[in-house]
């Protein structure tokens, strides 16, 4: 069974996620945008998915005030199996 372990962006509002779209394609981070897992929370809204090699760059765009975040969590797959920590 493979494992496969991804970043996880949350926003406040779809208007943050259209947002750091821009900014990810900017920045040349390949990601996916998602409806936000159920294991991270169950109210509606988009996310961002991100390879978690990319950790340090999202979280520079956090810091330097590009992106608007709610959170950012490692989010792991394994077969039908999918589990959330939160990271920041």
């Amino acid at each position: 069974m493979s494992k496969e372990v991804y970043g996880v962006t949350t926003f406040n509002s779809t208007h943050h996620t259209i947002q750091a779209e821009g900014v990810f394609k900017e920045k040349g981070i390949s990601f996916r945008t998602i409806p936000t897992p159920r294991e991270i929370t169950r109210s509606c809204g988009l996310a961002i998915l991100f390879a978690l090699d990319d950790l340090d760059k999202v979280k520079k765009m956090v810091v330097d005030d590009e992106i608007n975040i709610a959170n950012i969590y490692s989010y792991t797959k394994e077969g039908h199996q999918s589990s959330a920590e939160k990271i920041i």
